[in-house]
């Protein structure tokens, strides 16, 4: 399937219409949401069988790639969700059917949130600053606070997780659940007013004994890195997902640049357009160089995720790294772009604008740069010894 069999050009233009609007108000995408998941886009990685569309990794990074080009924050948010739901469909393909589930449930129209992130946890998966207290009948009631929790207004499914220091001796036990929205027990905060990515509406959650039963526990892992493939599927479709969103951004900031370029002209130089000022030119090839380059690494590192390519060491240095060169490499064509585009560009309420904003959060998100470049390092040199 391509892309524009999901997202048609009427739609994108329909998203793109709404953007400036959701970032000046700074609020939620409704409108975005709801056309989204009429369209059926939420369910993506739904097996045909269930009403879905069965794509792959491969195919849903076009998808948001494709959607970021119109309305970044959007598809950053979108993203979450997708995560989830590719979470699901990645340990399938592996024989692993705990989040089976998930893809069921989106077939019936729930949306899933990630709710795993906290201020202060650089250890993001490996650990956890949240309580995870055991319960009698084999429940967890969790304590803490989750912090750019995406969709905050619309999720009906929330995937957290929290430690149980005394599960075992030593460093405890990770266990990981979804809550639904009518579960009760935890907060919302109206916390989102940010530089970029607005309609995102990533606020605060605060789990105050939030219960979760049971049948909705799905995973209890020790602390500290380790091989399960749920951790695997979480960074492949994590890291692509977000690569895809940031590429869609330096794909939709090109494309400005080429019009500024065609569009301004050069008063010493007769009126001249700047399509032909060598030094304007050398910028716009600078950003399709760079392009181009991001293009084929996406597409290879989801398509192995799908074709269960076995990378071994290498598997987490190829996810970060198209992460990190995704996010890096958008800042800089948008920056090259800004510049093309010239003064003008510095007015709030220009699409270039918007995207100069929203483009820095890329530097935010798992894995950084100095975590990406310490995933490469022990990949290539081995870890550190203490």
């Amino acid at each position: 399937m391509e892309p524009e069999q999901l997202l048609p050009d009427s739609l994108l233009e329909r998203l793109r219409g709404r953007a400036a609007e959701y970032d000046r108000q700074n609020s939620f995408f409704t409108e975005d949401l709801e056309e989204l998941s009429a369209a059926g886009y939420l369910k993506m990685f739904v097996p045909e069988s269930d009403g879905g569309w069965g794509l792959g990794l491969e195919a849903a990074v076009r998808c948001q790639r494709r959607l970021a080009t119109a309305a970044p924050a959007t598809a950053l948010a979108v993203n979450m969700h997708l995560v989830w739901t590719g979470v699901a469909r990645v340990l399938a393909a592996r024989g692993d059917a705990s989040l089976e589930f998930v893809l069921q449930e989106t077939a019936a129209g729930e949306i899933f949130a990630f709710g795993n992130s906290e201020a202060g946890n650089d250890s993001v998966l490996f650990d956890s600053l949240t309580e995870a207290r055991p319960l009698p009948d084999g429940g967890y009631s969790f304590t803490g606070t989750k912090i750019f929790t995406s969709l905050s207004p619309a999720w009906t499914r929330l995937g957290i997780f929290g430690k149980d220091a005394g599960a075992r001796e030593g460093a405890g036990e990770l266990v990981h659940g979804f809550i639904r929205r009518d579960t009760g027990g935890y907060r919302i905060l109206e916390d989102w007013n940010t530089l970029g990515m607005r309609a995102n509406q990533s606020n605060t959650t605060l789990l105050e004994g939030t219960i979760v039963p049971p049948d909705r526990i799905f995973r209890k892992l020790p602390v500290g890195p380790n091989a399960d493939p749920l951790i695997f599927a979480i960074f492949a479709c994590f890291e692509t997902l977000l690569a895809a969103v940031y590429t869609g951004i330096g794909e939709r900031a090109l494309v400005l640049a080429v019009e500024a370029a065609k569009r301004r002209t050069s008063f010493k130089n007769g009126g001249r357009s700047l399509a032909r000022d060598p030094d304007i030119r050398w910028k716009v090839a600078e950003a399709a160089l760079a392009m181009d380059a991001l293009y084929p690494q996406l597409s290879v590192v989801a398509g192995d995720v799908d074709r269960l390519a076995d990378h071994g060491s290498q598997w987490f240095p190829k996810l970060v790294g198209v992460k990190l060169r995704a996010t890096e490499t958008a800042r800089t064509v948008v920056d090259l772009a800004i510049r093309v585009s010239g003064g003008s560009s510095y007015f709030r309420g220009s699409e270039i604008e918007r995207l100069y904003r929203d483009v820095l959060a890329g530097m935010f998100h798992p894995s950084d740069d100095e975590s990406a470049h310490n995933t490469v390092a022990n990949a290539w040199l081995g870890p550190l010894e203490d």
